[in-house]
Formats: C-alpha cells, structure tokens, sequence
C-alpha cells in the first residue's frame, strides 16, 4: 500500500467491520480498532476513503414477514464509532454502489471517510456476483483489501472486485499483510520445534488441518470435545462426552498417520468432568483416560495440563487454535487458562506463537494474554482454512 500514491484520489477500503452489535450499540470493537492503522494512513495521505464491510448474514436471518432486518445489521452505529476513534468526518451512505453511495462518494473531500451500508443486504455480495462487483469498482481509482476475517469469502467485494484494478491500483492494508505474514512464517518455515494445540467440539471439523500441521509440526496435543472422538477411537471409556460416532474410523487413520510420520500426536489422560453442561455441582477428576458411564469431559485434567505444558516449553513455534474444555464456565477453565498461560511463558522466553480461531482470541482476551503471544489472528475461519493449506480468494484475487 505504502508504494502508491493515493493523495486525493478515491481509495475503496475493504474491512472487516463484522462486530457484534446490541439494539445498536456496539459490545466489542476490536475488528473495528485493528483496522484503524490503515484508515490513518490513508487519511494520512489525502485519500478520499471509500469503507465497504459485511455485518453478520442478513439474508438469513429475515425477518417474519420475509423483509431484511435493516435495523438490526445496518452499519450505521459503526459510522458514528469510527469518528469517535478517529475524529474525522464520516459519511454514511443508506445504499452499496447505489445512487446515495455515488452521491455522497462526489461529496467527499479529501482525507474524509464514506462508510457504505452492509454490502450483505444484496444477494449479489455472496454470489461473487461480477456486475455488483463492477458497480462497487466504479466508486474507486485503487482498491485496498484489509479484511482478512473475510479472505476466505469469494465474495464481490472482497474477490471479485479485485479483478477491476491492474496490479498498481490494488494492495493489502497493514492488518491483511501482517496477517498474512504471520500465517506464512509458520507454514513455511517454522523453528523448530513446532507444536500445535488444537481444541473445540468436533475432528471432523479439524480434519484438514490436523492433516496440513502434520506435515510440520512436531507434536500436536488435543483437547476439548474432539479429544473424545479419538479416545474413542482407540477403545477409551467416555462416558457421555462428546462424540462424533461416525468418524471413529477417521480418527484412527489421523493416529496412524501421526504415526507414520513421527509425529506426536497427545491426547488427554485425565480429565474433569460432570453430568452436563450445566452441572452447578463440583467437577469430578478421573484419573486416567477413561470417562464413567454417567459423566461427560470438560476439560483437561491435572496431569495433561503438565504434559501439555512441557511441550509447549520445549517448543520454538506454537499454533493454537480452539480451547481445552468449557472455558466459559468457572468450573472448566483451568485447562484453556494453563495453556494459555504457558504459550504466554514460552512466548517472553522468544518462542513464536500465533493464536488463531474465536474462542482461542476469546480466551486470550478473558485471561488477559494477549499481549504476550507473538500474534493473535482477527480472521477465524479465515486463518483456519490458510493454515489447512487451502487458498484464500481474498488474496488469490489480489495476487493475479
């Protein structure tokens, strides 16, 4: 971004301005802060700055009468927080790439800011549709994607659209490229060693990537309600944990191939548990790899948190994505808080961690670590599908 010149000229910025909004107020802004880096600077340099982003999926969630929700995923609120955070005019428009988009995108004067409405509310956006694409084009002399949260989207407006600009009319914003950077440094030359922590609910949601990671990484360690699945696999009780009955046989071939490739692949061996998920009474330890009949895992146990945590710290580069039990309950937030802990540990003693996928970031952030691992990811599924090895149209479309 920073080799062109933007003074004066109309810039059509996409972000990633998905944030969770409540009878319009805005809970969390965090998408909102990491993009302002770029915004500075392209105010910073005189550009006219035209702002696209999606919010949520409104075409899903119609209202009774089959009409979009305008209140509940308008941007609107976004606007009036971007000139509290920025202290700059901000223009709204009621429309993306219609007649009071192009109205008031004529009205912009340099180093002001035009806030397009939620580019979902047109069925266009998600079919990577080309004429809307050309019509949101048409708004922008240079195009610059910082939306890495949507990256993964062949959408109209974070890849199609790309296909409008010749290369020296289109960049990365400052979020996008470091994200990218830091996907790059640990799938194609990660120090050794190199661990992986994987959690959250399913394997089978984690097929590909478990997959991809074995390829170079040293040892994964798992935990959350996958973990069940796999213990499964292997003739472990586990009580009513979760499990993905129809992939034991998927799990097994992922333990073969660990194995095949000298891979560690760690999996609990003891854990906490309870009747269910809203079980107020005290957890309950089981001291080995099996679960009783009338209790479900939770979470990682005592003994695994310590082995986990000797991996860690003998690692030089760690990934984590997905936590180690119910985190959000008291009760089961030791394992993902311990883990948390020690990245954060091997992190200040110079190893590498990136930590990506939403509820990884959710417990950083409740823990209060996130500032002392080397990179948290914004884009969640995003991140998981490039760390799967898939290519992200976002920055295909971009890069041709």
């Amino acid at each position: 971004m920073k080799n062109l010149e933007l003074s004066g000229k109309y810039v059509l910025l996409r972000v990633d301005f998905n944030v969770p909004i409540k009878e319009g107020i805005i809970q969390d802004d965090t998408r909102i802060a990491k993009s302002l880096d770029t915004i500075k600077y392209l105010i910073d340099q005189r550009a006219r700055v035209i702002i696209m982003s999606h919010l949520g999926r409104p075409l899903k969630e119609l209202l009774p009468d089959g009409q979009i929700n305008f209140a509940k995923f308008s941007l609107k609120p976004i606007s009036k927080k971007l000139e509290e955070m920025l202290n700059v005019r901000v223009l709204f428009s009621t429309d993306c790439g219609g007649p009071d988009s192009i109205d008031k995108r004529n009205a912009l004067e340099t180093g002001e800011i035009l806030l397009l409405e939620n580019t979902r509310f047109n069925k266009q956006e998600e079919k990577g549709q080309a004429e809307f694409a050309q019509q949101l084009a048409a708004l922008g002399e240079f195009y610059i994607n910082d939306a890495f949260g949507a990256a993964h989207r062949e959408h109209a407006s974070t890849a199609t659209i790309a296909r409008y600009f010749d290369k020296n009319h289109k960049a990365f914003g400052f979020l996008m490229q470091r994200e990218v950077e830091n996907g790059k440094r640990v799938l194609e030359n990660p120090v050794k060693p190199c661990t992986a922590i994987l959690g959250g609910a399913k394997v089978s949601d984690k097929i590909l990537l478990i997959s991809n990671l074995m390829e170079f990484c040293d040892a994964i360690l798992i935990g959350g309600g996958m973990a069940y699945t796999l213990l499964k696999a292997q003739g472990y009780e586990i009580g009513h944990s979760l499990c993905e009955t129809d992939k034991l046989e998927l799990a097994l071939d992922l333990i073969q191939k660990a194995r095949a490739k000298n891979v560690k692949l760690l999996l609990p061996v003891d854990h906490l548990a309870a009747h269910s998920f809203d079980d107020q009474g005290p957890a309950m330890l089981c001291t080995d790899q099996n679960v009783p009949e009338n209790q479900m895992g939770l979470d990682i146990g005592p003994q695994t948190i310590e082995r986990y945590r000797d991996e860690i710290l003998n690692s030089k580069t760690l990934i984590w994505n997905g936590p180690m039990g119910v985190f959000e309950k008291p009760a089961f937030e030791t394992g993902t808080r311990e883990i948390a802990l020690a990245i954060a540990e091997a992190s200040t003693n110079g190893a590498y961690s990136l930590v990506g996928g939403g509820d990884s970031v959710s417990a950083v952030k409740k823990f209060k670590l996130a500032d002392q691992v080397s990179f948290v990811s914004t884009g969640g599924g995003a991140m998981l599908e490039m760390l799967e090895g898939k290519v992200l149209p976002g920055i295909d479309a971009m890069n041709n």
